[in-house]
């Protein structure tokens, strides 16, 4: 049972060698063949690539030898991670067969560090979407409830975590993409400030926004992986030049004077009773803890939506034009001339939810309509931004829901486009103003869901936000929170 150990336990028994490297190992890729056929959270797995390099990590510590932060730790990462010699598909067609020739940043980072990869995750096509149902291999189920979705874009990447099928992952999060599946999936996952980890080798969607992130079993994981993923890349500009702090300090279990703001808006619109009762318990046993909470206003907030559209769309329409068919993917078969050619390739290779977003960010960005929209977007994102600014002048977090929901059933909101973008209400704020902020389990509904708690923070100030997410996850005897459907 070792696959149900979390990452620092795990390493520390590799450590100190109690256990094998290989031996952890396969435990979690005997978990995948247990679970996988219900849970579906991988799209691509490299079983002997893993129990090769176990075999390698378990010879160098024989030896002595370095073997990193993660000793052979068995992880998995988002298939939006460019991997080197292994696909990475985006979960589309149209980059079926796409194999890189090059690793990203961050997967560079943690092969340093001496991982184990088991495998890349699925995901919404291109990360667009909220559920996990716009892949075009297949759709993720949610550990606690099979009928129901993971959450997304990162959904492969949230329910690997929750089935025990990796230690941690990486996912990417452009409105909410890893923080939203975190909740519904009842795990831990942050979204950095922008620039903190490098985007080098993440297949963009919206690059003003993206960001990678980890999604981990708990508070403790979530910094040791932050440790590991962040710091100044050249091949990055928007890499920000800032030292990383050892994240493994902030795990303190102290909360007392600290100002938590929780804006009325992000409790109001669309948010469940339960949800709402779970976020207000919560603030209740940071208040019995030390803290400080009081509620405050952010109007603009309601701006963020349809902010986030008009500017992920933009960057999107611009980004996914180099899939034509030529350099390389997918490539229709019948086509008269070049033109022919594009537009067979695209209409085939890509799925509805990304030729809608295509659609949308084209229109936006056309001579006639930039400057009432895209335009007008970044105009809105300033004062989003400033909101926050002026906020955190006065709090030390802020406090909100994750989602406004639990998860929803599989099928429930396909045909309602309007209505799946509201799952990312309480989350794309966030991505708008740069700002880092984490998803930890803070109960559960009536349904035995997971709900989440959002704890959003200043810029590059990652450690107080995990300070406060330590503080409650070891207070609050959500840690232990397990799916018990597999």
């Amino acid at each position: 049972m070792l696959y149900k150990l979390t990452a620092h336990e795990a390493i520390e028994l590799i450590k100190r060698k109690e256990v094998k490297c290989q031996e952890v190992v396969e435990s979690v890729l005997e978990r995948i063949k247990q679970v996988e056929d219900k849970v579906k959270s991988y799209i691509t797995i490299t079983e002997e690539q893993a129990l090769e390099n176990a075999k390698k990590i378990d010879e160098k510590i024989a030896k002595g030898e370095d073997v990193g932060a993660l000793y052979g730790l068995p992880i998995a990462l988002k298939d939006n991670l460019c991997t080197d010699g292994i696909r990475t598909t985006c979960a589309s067609k149209i980059l079926y067969n796409f194999v890189p020739p090059y690793d990203a940043t961050v997967v560079k980072k943690l092969k340093e560090n001496h991982m184990t990869l088991l495998g890349k995750l699925n995901m919404d096509e291109f990360a667009m979407g909220s559920s996990t149902e716009n892949s075009a291999f297949h759709t993720t189920k949610n550990p606690w409830d099979l009928e129901r979705v993971p959450g997304g874009s990162s959904g492969g990447s949230a329910a690997a975590v929750a089935a025990d099928e990796a230690f941690f992952t990486l996912g990417s999060d452009t409105g909410g993409s890893i923080r939203q599946p975190a909740s519904l999936c009842g795990v831990v996952g942050m979204k950095p400030t922008y620039g903190r980890v490098s985007r080098f080798g993440l297949v963009a969607f919206a690059s003003s926004l993206d960001q990678i992130g980890p999604l981990t079993k708990d508070v403790e994981d979530c910094a040791l992986a932050m440790n590991i993923i962040c710091g100044h890349d050249p091949y990055d500009a928007t890499s920000a030049p800032i030292e990383v702090p050892d994240f493994t300090k902030a795990l303190i279990n102290d909360v007392k004077g600290l100002k938590i703001g929780v804006p009325r808006e992000y409790m109001e619109k669309g948010v469940n009773d339960e949800v709402k009762k779970a976020i207000e318990k919560a603030l209740e046993l940071l208040k019995s803890l030390g803290a400080q909470y009081e509620e405050f206003s952010i109007p603009i907030v309601e701006y963020a939506l349809p902010t986030y559209y008009i500017i992920a769309s933009s960057e999107a329409s611009s980004n996914l034009a180099r899939y034509d068919g030529i350099k390389y993917g997918y490539r229709t078969q019948n086509y008269d001339d070049l033109i022919d050619l594009y537009k067979k390739t695209r209409s085939e290779g890509f799925g509805a939810e990304v030729k809608r977003r295509i659609m949308l960010g084209t229109y936006a960005l056309s001579a006639g309509y930039y400057d009432a929209y895209y335009k007008k977007g970044l105009q809105v994102r300033t004062l989003i931004k400033r909101a926050f600014d002026e906020a955190f002048q006065k709090y030390d977090v802020i406090i909100t829901p994750t989602s406004p929901t639990t998860a929803f059933k599989i099928g429930e909101k396909v045909s309602n486009p309007l209505e799946m973008y509201m799952s990312d209400i309480c989350t794309v704020p966030v991505n708008i103003a740069g700002l880092p902020a984490i998803s930890i389990p803070c109960g559960v509904d009536s349904n035995n869901l997971p709900i989440g708690l959002q704890i959003i923070g200043k810029a590059f100030d990652e450690e107080t936000i995990i300070r406060v997410a330590y503080t409650f996850e070891q207070n609050s005897g959500y840690r232990n929170l397990k799916p018990q459907n597999l």
